[in-house]
């Protein structure tokens, strides 16, 4: 059960020490394998469950990986009308799923915000990849009828950008709308352009997040052949397994995770209940290959530095980190170093952990499901486990891994880390809330 975030108050600053709104979180959704909504996602990491099984949506057997970690039980009927639900892709009905969960989870309704309000919030959700699954599915009406079997909605519902435009119109949000496409950085710089919006005075709250489905025979057929995935197909729940020697590649995800950000005025002026502040935002580039890290985390490090610089943080105030970590022998390598280069002495204080190995990599929704980790780390002082390590990698760097169980203690400041093809670096800070 997730307990009750911080009541805003009408005191204290709302600038930070650069002069911009403070932006806080006052709602989250969350759609993934380990349950349809934000505390059934948190209950089941917290019990160190793993959401990868036999795939059911096709039959995989052709494949050399025969498992994903499928979102389970979705009826897009439970949230949308089935007109709508027919002219959206799978990543579209998550994230308008998500969205819904957030919106209510802070207390905004149709009769919240006022018109004028309206015109003051936006939504900036992305996608990795979009609507693969429409793709497949066009491709191959195309391939079987010609062109007259192509939908006219086969370009609305493949496009990433649709599912921010959908929620936009669902809820009459007129602010600023776009989605940002990072691959698997998508949901991080999704929450970054949002702080960007209300920091910059475009937008009093913006609804962000990110969203994925593309567990499907193009989807997994890809990965598969670029060898990125794990193949322990006798042992499905044991496959992620980040910071393990024996790890042999990522477990595909699929869902969604959406946070409503808000100026604190903003969340004042409603009388929200705030779960964190979001401090600072941080990203860069690798500018070394289109799939593979930098074999030092250069890239990562400079992202997880210019995160400490704009939000002001000292490497010792940090208390926890949901690392990027998909379960790769080169990936979690390189990541574990950054992360030793960048908190020095610290890294063995700080606790370090990959929620991957319960959800899966959930592509360009991972940084908005982790985030969402993150910060319930912070509201219940606990930190969830990277899950299925019998055996650490000694090529990881000594960090202080929070392994098979999750660890109590004190989170005042929580890091989270997304990165993706085409070296995109991103990090998100959220502090505890304080007036």
């Amino acid at each position: 059960m997730i307990v009750a975030p911080r009541p805003a108050s009408s005191n204290g600053q709302a600038t930070d020490p650069r002069g911009r709104p403070r932006v806080v979180v006052t709602g989250i959704g969350a759609i993934t394998p380990l349950g349809l909504s934000a505390p059934s996602f948190w209950e089941a990491m917290l019990a160190s469950q793993s959401g990868a099984a036999r795939i059911t949506g096709f039959d995989a057997s052709a494949f050399t990986t025969h498992f994903a970690c499928e979102v389970k039980g979705f009826d897009p009927l439970n949230y949308l009308d089935r007109k709508q639900a027919q002219r959206l892709d799978r990543f579209a009905q998550f994230a308008a799923a998500a969205a819904d969960e957030a919106l209510k989870d802070a207390g905004i309704g149709p009769d919240t915000l006022s018109p004028l309000a309206r015109e003051r919030a936006g939504v900036i959700f992305g996608s990795g990849i979009g609507g693969l699954q429409t793709f497949q599915e066009q491709t191959q009406a195309y391939l079987k009828g010609g062109p007259r079997r192509l939908s006219p909605f086969f370009i609305p519902m493949m496009i990433p950008d649709m599912a921010s435009g959908f929620i936009a119109i669902r809820h009459g949000f007129r602010g600023p709308n776009h989605c940002v496409v990072s691959a698997c950085a998508t949901g991080n710089h999704n929450i970054a352009d949002g702080t960007a919006s209300i920091r910059n005075g475009e937008a009093d709250l913006i609804l962000c997040g990110g969203a994925e489905a593309a567990i499907c025979e193009l989807g997994l057929g890809g990965f598969a052949s670029m060898h990125a995935l794990s193949t322990r197909n006798d042992d499905p729940e044991h496959a992620s397994r980040p910071f393990d020697k024996q790890r042999d590649g990522f477990v595909m995800g699929d869902g969604a995770g959406a946070l409503v950000l808000e100026s604190v005025e903003h969340a004042r002026r409603r009388g929200a209940r705030i779960y964190a502040e979001v401090v600072g935002v941080g990203a860069s580039a690798d500018a070394h290959h289109i799939t593979a890290p930098h074999p030092e985390g250069l890239g990562a490090r400079l992202a997880m530095e210019r995160i400490l610089e704009d939000g002001g943080i000292a490497p010792e105030e940090v208390d926890a980190i949901n690392m990027h970590a998909t379960s790769t022998p080169l990936g979690d390598t390189a990541e574990s170093r950054a992360v030793q280069a960048v908190f020095g002495p610290h890294a063995r204080k700080l606790s370090a952990t990959s929620t991957k190995s319960m959800t899966g990599h959930m592509l360009g929704a991972a940084g908005a499901v982790e985030a969402i980790a993150s910060l319930l780390s912070i509201v219940h002082s606990v930190v969830p486990p990277t899950i299925n390590v019998t055996e650490r990698d000694p090529e990881c760097a000594d960090l202080c891994y929070v392994l098979n169980k999750p660890a109590h203690r004190e989170v005042r400041v929580a890091l989270s880390n997304a990165f993706g093809f085409g070296g995109h670096n991103t990090c998100a800070a959220f502090r505890v809330y304080e007036d």
